[in-house]
């Protein structure tokens, strides 16, 4: 080929590009808004690194005259982590959530998204299948997971990075070997010590009996901890103490004895027992650490059986014992889920019609409604409309929650001081 047939080839390569990006109408370029159709119902396809324009919607609570932000507002099932995890990455700049967004009509999958909290912005962290149990750092800008039985770290702030330079590498690139588990366990659930050192979790034994493992990462030992006859649910570690988690008797509803706590003292002596001994007319539910030496919990109040005791939501010291009682809502079957400030003066609790609280750890008589209308249709948890499953943020500021104000699952932020309207 010719010197001059070569650069008249790629000069017509060059025109036909263009041509093909390009969105000229009338003599207007409209390539600059190319992007607008990845907004609301139009997904795209599971690309891991692929960033989403920003979906967030702003409106004023009729009730409470509170600024609203509505992080998420496509037609999907977007959802926040569980309450007993971080949502945010340690740096504060990113929300992570899950949505089936990117899956196949029919499908299951969801993958795990982080949204910037200066720009709204969306990018896929996570792809392929098995996006489950799914732990943020507690001081590292990282995610922790399992694939099959290998523990792996995702290193999330150079996946933004790299979106940022357009220099997106392969899921592996990202991720760092921590351990692998025996094949004869099926890791479930996932915590992370406060120091980031270890990873624990739970595996069916048998039809009558699960466990408890502890996975170390400098040395990928498996160990089991304890055993109990009982499906092992929610378990979480302390967040500012090591070698401490805690996890309920899950059975889908109400449970004999739905909190547990289990410690390892720095001898390696593990210690398992109950937490708050129940009562055959109680119903414990939705159970949180609330600093380093307290469990928020809730006693259920929405069957008549329940109500011979004083239900609400509640504290117990780890250390004394001493239970503590921070109110109860008059609406119709009382609050439902519940998380506190990181000094724990401060509680968001919510009730089964979509109302969030703020409330006074103090002094329950100081209860403050924040936003309202996130459950339009429900007075009580057996329907399809989202759980709120509250978070305060770490640094106080901010109440993330799910909501079907806008859609069937939106996730929302709204900041938990402020001059509001009405107190309740």
């Amino acid at each position: 080929m010719t010197t001059t047939k070569y650069f008249l080839s790629v000069f017509l390569l060059f025109l036909l590009l263009q041509t093909a990006t390009a969105q000229v109408v009338e003599g207007k370029d409209y390539t600059s808004l190319s992007e607008v159709d990845h907004t609301f119902d139009m997904a795209g396809d599971d690309i891991f690194g692929q960033r989403f324009p920003s979906e967030n919607f702003t409106y004023k609570d009729k009730i409470t005259g509170v600024t609203v932000n509505a992080l998420t507002t496509s037609r999907h099932s977007n959802s926040k982590m569980y309450q007993t995890h971080p949502q945010w990455l340690a740096n504060g700049e990113y929300i992570i959530f899950s949505s089936n967004r990117t899956a196949k009509e029919g499908s299951w999958d969801r993958q795990y998204y982080a949204i910037s909290t200066k720009t709204f912005e969306i990018t896929q962290i996570t792809t392929g299948k098995g996006a489950r149990d799914f732990h943020l750092g507690w001081h590292k800008n990282v995610a922790y997971r399992f694939k099959n039985n290998t523990l792996i770290e995702i290193d999330i702030e150079a996946i933004l990075k790299d979106v940022d330079h357009n220099k997106v590498k392969t899921p592996e690139a990202y991720e760092k070997v921590l351990a692998k588990v025996p094949s004869t366990i099926k890791p479930s659930g996932l915590g992370i010590d406060a120091n980031e050192t270890a990873a624990y979790f739970s595996s069916k034994i048998n039809d009558e009996e699960q466990a408890i493992y502890k996975t170390e990462f400098k040395t990928g030992k498996t160990t089991k901890l304890v055993t109990v006859p009982f499906r092992i649910g929610h378990l979480q570690n302390n967040p500012y103490v090591s070698g401490e988690l805690m996890y309920c008797w899950e059975t889908g509803g109400d449970s004999p004895q739905r909190m547990w706590l289990l410690s390892i003292d720095e001898n390696g002596t593990v210690t398992n027992r109950s937490l708050y001994e129940e009562r055959a007319t109680d119903w414990v539910t939705h159970e949180v650490f609330m600093g380093k030496d307290k469990v928020l919990f809730h006693l259920m109040g929405h069957l008549d059986r329940l109500k011979v005791n004083q239900t609400g939501i509640y504290s117990i010291d780890l250390r004394t014992s001493k239970l503590t009682f921070h109110g109860q809502s008059h609406v119709d079957g009382g609050y439902w889920h519940c998380n506190a400030t990181p000094d724990g003066k401060w509680i968001a609790g919510d009730t089964f019609d979509g109302k969030l609280f703020r409330i006074n750890a103090e002094n329950p008589d100081d209860t403050v409604l924040l936003t309202q209308g996130h459950r339009l249709l429900s007075v009580s948890p057996f329907s399809k409309e989202a759980h709120l499953h509250q978070s305060i943020s770490p640094d106080g500021k901010w109440v993330l929650f799910n909501s079907s104000y806008l859609t069937s699952n939106d996730i929302m932020l709204v900041p938990l001081m402020g001059n509001f309207k009405n107190t309740k």
